[in-house]
């Protein structure tokens, strides 16, 4: 019964991660740490491989590490030790979804086919059109809304009745 305990602190981890990530993206970095997110919404230009919004990442893996300290650490509380990983393994998704597939900053593979692959391209898309802080949409990265996958859908039926 415990291995199931286990498996729910990573899966729920990993699902309030989604939320929580969308919560400090509209919220934080669209808000009191626009300084360190705005250089993700500008065109890079020779800026170097790094930007001041990679600080986020290291800004989720605390939690993450502390969890995976404390859990291991402390046999009481070991339950922390599955929700660092499930934040771990949120944080491998991200990674590999908005920086390897999205921007691209690692040529690991290109354009996916699926449309729920083609539907976060277009909801990243449009929540990069703007370059402030206000008037964004889409903070989220999985959970992504309807209106990205009609677009598709749309488009097929236009080119099927012409």
């Amino acid at each position: 019964m415990t291995w199931l305990l286990y498996v729910g602190c990573v899966i729920g981890a990993y699902i309030g991660m989604e939320f929580m990530a969308w919560f400090t993206h509209k919220y934080l970095m669209h808000g009191l740490l626009w300084s360190w997110h705005e250089d993700h919404h500008k065109p890079h230009e020779n800026d170097g491989f790094f930007e001041k919004n990679d600080r986020f990442f290291l800004v989720f893996a605390i939690p993450s590490a502390a969890c995976y300290m404390l859990g291991a650490y402390y046999p009481d509380l070991r339950y922390l030790l599955y929700i660092g990983i499930g934040i771990s393994l949120y944080g491998l998704t991200y990674f590999l979804i908005h920086d390897v597939y999205i921007h691209q900053r690692f040529k690991w593979f290109r354009q996916l086919e699926s449309p729920y692959s083609k539907a976060i391209l277009r909801a990243h898309g449009a929540h990069h059109a703007i370059q402030t802080k206000e008037d964004c949409e889409s903070f989220g990265l999985l959970i992504v809304a309807r209106k990205y996958f009609k677009r598709r859908s749309e488009r097929k039926r236009a080119a099927a009745s012409s």
